[in-house]
């Protein structure tokens, strides 16, 4: 016993000593630095040249919200989670489920992100991962969750009226489909089950993002603000066109639509809080600029076999706006509606983009099978039959993607500070992109209508409150955003900026990386790279050649490092914007990858706040100490996942 306290009390002196030097070293961050240019195998760091790497490193540096209302809500939260997506509520239901206040808002009417408003709500997963069903406890709880929930259904299905989702799934991207409401009626389920252990946690839905406070150093975040709306028509359905009411839902002030109340979350008295930036595009990230990247990264900064010659941060992801046909025979009036619109481009310039690529539209091997979310029988032995009274949903590559950069979506630095929008945080998205990709969606339906519906099975865009969708257009509230801003992570493994590159991606090439030693999150798929292009048909600078299917792809581990932003400590992501390049994006950005990011991100707020000594260690700090084996230790008991 004596021997074995003596190598405690040595192990516990030395890991204070590293603490003690970790924090010493943390002046190194706080200051201007000049990454040096130093291969790593097939990596190249150039981090110098990365979106906002000086500019966060001097003296305070952040953004002054002007103007800033008085909050009339206060929230106190020990973590905070900026976005209700996918991510993000698995963030917030694994932070709670460690018993630490947590807070939540999320921009939309419905919590879920793709597996609600942003209509993707067919799960698509790795084949190998189904095979082996070697998922998550989390993540198959929670795919259980949706199979129970209830859908309603219209008469003209010919069905009865209320089913549950387990009863009418029949699809073939994968093994469960479903309707929108059903994801956010489960999302709301999960989260009201974690907070009986955390009773004082809260979330508010229809609530933006405005900004944050700092502290002296621009290092803390100490407070969190945001505007929740609340419609002054009790019967108000989202129109289903974000490019028409964006700036109201982030506007702080009172209009015709809604009443706004201003808020602000911020951490018990004397005590720390961790931020979760959970959002689709990285709105922390983009508003307070820590340092990033935004599109397709170039051969030269990743060192990748299939990156572009040059950088183009116009080229994220197309991004998609689901919609849902029904068999079902309406006369033509959803088509005439669709006729009527004014397209964004000429009618023939949208048409030429669609394709189904070979693929019957109707019964075997078919695009409405391949996300039916409602069937008249369920099960495998229908997936190759369709019927009148179903639904399915359309997110089509050679459909409804919107490629075109012209212009892109996701504001660039320049773009945030040109607009003013690190004074009045407006989701820092094109208004004018999101108008034509709502356009093209729409345009897609109505050709779809026109080109594939017959006697016996016609197509119907379903639209209004009752819609799957919940929306006046059909569309899906908000459009399914692939990609948008990714940190750089902090240095580790061979890069002064982590980023997970292809390398580490490709069981066919050299130079892969072992990130299980810090390993919190996994994520396995394709790598689908959904591409860009100008109009006028210039370079894009994508990475199209990058696109594999599952079969060469390694698992990929996503190490704790990917997930601490540069410049600030008390910050992780919870969702698409981890540190992984353009090309890795194409695969961590999936449903599993998103659940399993988020939910590390939740679980490890939690252990900081609850487990971890000494009680202020931060994100950046758990390695150095030597507490990685026991944080994921507590992410396994926490029914999380991070290895294959």
């Amino acid at each position: 016993m004596p021997r074995r306290s003596a190598v405690m009390t040595m192990a516990l002196l030395s890991s204070t000593l590293l603490l003690f030097a970790f924090r010493g070293a943390s002046e190194y961050w706080r200051s201007p630095q000049e990454f040096a240019q130093r291969p790593v195998g097939q990596i190249v760091n150039r981090a110098e040249v990365a979106t906002g790497i000086r500019q966060i490193q001097t003296a305070n540096g952040r953004p002054t919200l002007n103007p800033l209302p008085l909050a009339e809500e206060v929230w106190t939260c020990e973590v905070v989670v900026i976005g209700g997506t996918l991510g993000g509520v698995a963030a917030a239901a694994h932070a709670m489920q460690t018993g630490v206040t947590t807070c939540l808002i999320e921009l939309t009417p419905w919590l879920g992100g793709q597996v609600s408003s942003q209509g993707v709500s067919a799960i698509d997963e790795s084949r190998a991962m189904r095979w082996r069903r070697n998922f998550s406890s989390s993540w198959e709880s929670f795919k259980a969750l949706i199979k129970r929930q209830p859908v309603y259904l219209p008469a003209w299905t010919g069905m009865p009226a209320q089913l549950t989702v387990e009863q009418v799934n029949s699809c073939w991207v994968g093994e469960l489909c479903f309707t929108p409401r059903a994801g956010a009626t489960a999302a709301e389920m999960r989260m009201r089950e974690a907070v009986q252990s955390a009773p004082e946690s809260r979330w508010a839905t229809s609530t933006a993002f405005k900004g944050a406070a700092f502290d002296a150093s621009g290092r803390y975040v100490t407070a969190v603000y945001g505007v929740r709306r609340i419609p002054l028509d009790a019967g108000y359905v989202p129109t289903g066109r974000l490019s028409q009411e964006l700036e109201r839902w982030y506007g702080w002030s009172d209009d015709e639509v809604y009443n706004k109340i201003p808020i602000r979350l911020q951490p018990p008295p004397n005590r720390s809080m961790i931020v979760i930036d959970a959002t689709d595009t990285g709105e922390l990230v983009g508003w307070a600029n820590l340092p990033h990247r935004l599109g397709s990264d170039s051969q030269a900064f990743t060192g990748e076999v299939n990156a572009p010659p040059k950088d183009n941060p116009d080229c994220t992801q197309a991004y998609t706006y689901p919609f849902v046909l029904a068999t079902l025979n309406d006369k033509n009036e959803s088509l005439n509606e669709l006729r009527a619109l004014e397209p964004a481009m000429t009618k023939a310039e949208h048409r030429q983009e669609f394709d189904l690529e070979g693929f019957p539209f109707f019964s075997f091997g078919s695009v409405f099978n391949y996300r039916r979310i409602v069937s008249q029988v369920s099960g495998d032995s229908n997936v190759n039959l369709t019927r009148p009274g179903e639904m399915t949903l359309i997110n089509w590559n050679k459909g409804n993607d919107w490629h075109f950069m012209d212009p892109p979506l996701v504001f660039t630095e320049e773009d945030v500070r040109l607009s003013g929008q690190r004074q009045d945080w407006l989701g820092g998205l094109s208004v004018e992109s999101l108008h034509h990709g709502e356009l093209h969606a729409l345009m897609f339906a109505e050709w779809l209508i026109e080109t594939e519906a017959t006697s016996k099975l016609p197509l119907t865009l379903l639209r209004g409150a009752d819609a799957p969708l919940g929306t006046q257009s059909g569309l899906s509230m908000v459009p399914y955003i692939r990609e948008g801003r990714r940190i750089l992570g902090r240095p580790a493994y061979g890069q002064d900026s982590f980023m997970a590159v292809e390398a580490d991606l490709r069981e066919d090439m050299t130079g892969g990386r072992d990130f299980s030693t810090t390993a919190v999150a996994l994520a396995h798929y394709d790598i689908d790279i959904h591409g860009c292009r100008y109009r006028s048909w210039r370079p894009t600078y994508e990475a199209a050649g990058a696109s594999i299917k599952e079969f060469v792809v390694r698992p990929l581990q996503i190490p704790l490092e990917a997930m601490v932003p540069q410049g600030v400590d008390n910050v992780l992501i919870g969702g698409k914007s981890v540190a992984v390049s353009h090309i890795v994006n194409g695969v961590s950005r999936v449903h599993y990858g998103e659940w399993s990011i988020g939910g590390a991100a939740g679980a490890t707020a939690g252990w900081l706040l609850r487990h971890a000594k000494p009680y202020d260690l931060t994100p950046a700090q758990v390695v150095v100490t030597g507490q990685m084996p026991d944080l994921q230790q507590f992410l396994v008991e926490q029914g999380l996942r991070f290895t294959w």
